[in-house]
């Protein structure tokens, strides 16, 4: 019988029969603890029921906590939520609060934003050169060789002064035939127009004033010619070529002995005093020199006053640039022809609103941006567009006049507003 009934249990709970099989081979009455056992396995089998039960209850708070929290994350990026942590950011990012102690500390100078007149420098590349005005170039007028030279490169010369000496055969024939000339007409003049008669007088006056006239045309000066006249010992077909004009030796590309054809260039000669500069201005630079304000040339150390010269209507082929020339006066000779310079040329712009350099910072997505001052205590940031340049101020659009900006110390007003923005969370 309870084998019956243990084969029973068995069948009904195969948890209940083997708890009941373990308990039989060491229960003396088997009866009595299967009976027992079963109401045990019943209360057991309840118990687990409700362990399980329990537990499933506990993984579905833990799966429903899970849920939650990727939910939580998920609002995080609904557009509720989104909009309200930029708007949050947007408040930080975008203003600072500095009490009256940390302006003063920071220094801040601030300001309305007005518009005025800015002066506008535009500095060139330039060069100086000779006053081609005031240039000689000396040469001779026939096939000549080189005697001596009496002045060397650099040299400083007046006008008049004996630069080199020549021999010419077409120099000498010219000299012998003015001496010849000069002695006729002085014999004519001795003897008066009636004596030798009008054609005999007319004649000498002519071939003087002609033999003259082609010794002035080799290049030489009344005195050297005067000094033809005499009974001198001055030897034919030398002559001096002397300096038309006060200046320097810029170039003596010769040699003594050397040989030169007729028109080849011996020495240039310039007047320093008085110097060009030659300036080249972008082709896309279109300004009018009449405007200028104020017109320098920096030469190394030195910063002169300069003058229009001349403005090129044209573009050079080769450097693509305008040409403009300036003049400069230099009576200390400090300045060469071939120094190189930068032109400054001042020229003062319509009011535009502008703002010094101190008063930008770049912002976070890379434009520039001011800080306006909305309070007493705060300071919001605005992007802004930048225009022409004026030396340390610059044009700045997109904000209105009167704005009171952080002129100076908006580095400081920026590291605040970077520290009030900081998220922890990289929200």
């Amino acid at each position: 019988m309870l084998r019956n009934l243990t084969l029973t249990l068995l069948l009904a709970s195969p948890a209940l029969a083997l708890a009941g099989d373990d308990h039989s081979t060491h229960s003396p009455n088997g009866h009595d603890h299967a009976s027992h056992k079963q109401q045990q396995a019943g209360d057991h089998d309840h118990s687990a029921d409700h362990a399980n039960a329990h537990k499933e209850h506990k993984d579905d708070e833990h799966d429903h906590a899970n849920h939650n929290h990727s939910g939580d994350e998920h609002d995080e990026h609904t557009p509720d939520k989104h909009e309200h942590a930029d708007g949050d950011h947007t408040e930080h990012a975008s203003a600072a609060h500095l009490t009256a102690q940390q302006q003063q500390l920071a220094e801040l100078e601030i300001a309305p934003l007005q518009r005025t007149s800015r002066p506008h420098i535009v500095r060139a590349p330039a060069e100086v050169v000779a006053n081609a005005y005031q240039t000689y170039v000396l040469s001779p007028r026939s096939d000549s060789s080189v005697v001596a030279r009496h002045v060397a490169l650099g040299d400083h010369v007046k006008a008049g002064q004996a630069l080199v000496t020549l021999f010419s055969a077409d120099v000498a024939t010219a000299q012998a035939s003015y001496r010849q000339a000069h002695s006729e007409w002085q014999r004519v003049q001795s003897l008066g127009r009636n004596t030798v008669g009008e054609q005999r007088y007319t004649r000498a006056r002519s071939n003087y004033e002609q033999s003259q006239a082609q010794l002035q045309a080799f290049g030489l000066n009344q005195a050297d010619i005067e000094a033809l006249q005499g009974n001198g010992q001055q030897q034919l077909g030398q002559y001096q070529l002397r300096a038309q004009v006060d200046g320097t030796v810029l170039s003596d590309p010769f040699e003594q002995g050397q040989h030169l054809p007729a028109g080849t260039a011996l020495m240039r000669i310039a007047n320093e005093q008085q110097l060009w500069v030659e300036v080249h201005l972008p082709a896309s630079e279109n300004l009018s020199l009449t405007q200028a304000q104020q017109l320098r040339v920096a030469i190394g150390d030195s910063l002169v006053e300069a003058r229009i010269g001349q403005d090129s209507h044209t573009i050079d082929p080769v450097t693509r640039t305008r040409k403009v020339r300036l003049e400069i006066n230099n009576p200390d000779h400090r300045f060469h022809p071939g120094m190189f310079a930068t032109a400054e040329l001042t020229f003062t712009s319509p009011p535009v609103l502008a703002v010094p350099a101190s008063a930008l910072m770049p912002s976070p997505d890379g434009h520039w941006q001011v800080f306006v001052q909305t309070d007493s205590d705060a300071f919001s940031a605005q992007e802004v567009e930048l225009g022409q340049r004026f030396g340390d101020w610059q044009q700045v659009h997109g904000i209105e006049e009167g704005a009171r900006l952080v002129m100076q110390g908006a580095f400081f007003v920026a590291s605040q507003l970077a520290k009030d923005g900081f998220d922890p969370h990289n929200h």
